[in-house]
């Protein structure tokens, strides 16, 4: 009978074979989001049988941030993932609680997670957004999408709009800091708030680097 940990090893060979060339959604984001999962799970009571495959394929179908299917992602991951489940000959009972969780994931998707378990993949994906990886990973993608760090004169959007578009740092405002008011579970949002505080000591770090005179 394989255990939860040779399973997590199949997974991550797939993760692995599939090369993904973007460094927020690397091999190293599946092991972080699996691992936070699996701490949540045990603190929160959940299904590993769920939490575990959803954490490990959420992503399996990863369509960029700038592209117009990008809401489709995590749908298009769930069906994926129930026809790599099948041919690993998983457990079909829990097929239905896995689809959902990697559905529920997705900011962009908008779906609610109506169980423990997707709560707990979704708190997991949403926590690697944050900290000094969510900072980390912010950066990348704004680099791979040629956007620039920040606005020249006004950081914080005192006197305009912001636009994670076109300033990296505006994404913080415009998305991440939500996401951290965001989390579902007890453990999820005291460790959201955790890192979302670090993420405002970066910024206040920053002003000063770049701002002072």
């Amino acid at each position: 009978m394989l255990t939860f940990e040779n399973w997590e090893a199949r997974f991550k060979a797939h993760i692995q074979a599939l090369q993904e060339s973007d460094p927020a959604h690397d091999l190293a984001h599946f092991i972080r989001v699996s691992t936070t999962a699996k701490n949540l799970a045990q603190e929160e009571g959940a299904k590993l049988e769920v939490v575990l495959p959803a954490a490990w394929l959420h992503d399996l179908v990863n369509v960029p941030k700038n592209d117009p299917r990008r809401s489709q992602a995590s749908r298009l991951s769930a069906e994926a993932a129930l026809q790599l489940l099948r041919e690993m000959n998983y457990p079909e009972e829990h097929f239905d609680g896995i689809a959902h969780a990697i559905e529920a994931h997705s900011f962009s998707a908008g779906i609610s997670p109506e169980t423990l378990e997707a709560q707990i993949v979704q708190d997991a994906d949403r926590l690697d957004g944050l900290g000094a990886i969510g900072i980390a990973r912010c950066f990348a993608v704004s680099g791979m999408l040629k956007r620039k760090l920040y606005h020249p004169t006004d950081l914080f959007g005192q006197t305009r709009k912001f636009d994670d578009l076109e300033y990296a740092v505006d994404h913080f405002f415009v998305k991440l800091f939500k996401v951290a008011d965001s989390l579902k579970t007890p453990a999820g949002r005291a460790e959201g708030q955790r890192r979302a505080r670090f993420m405002r000591d970066f910024l206040t770090q920053l002003e000063q680097e770049v701002f002072t005179k």
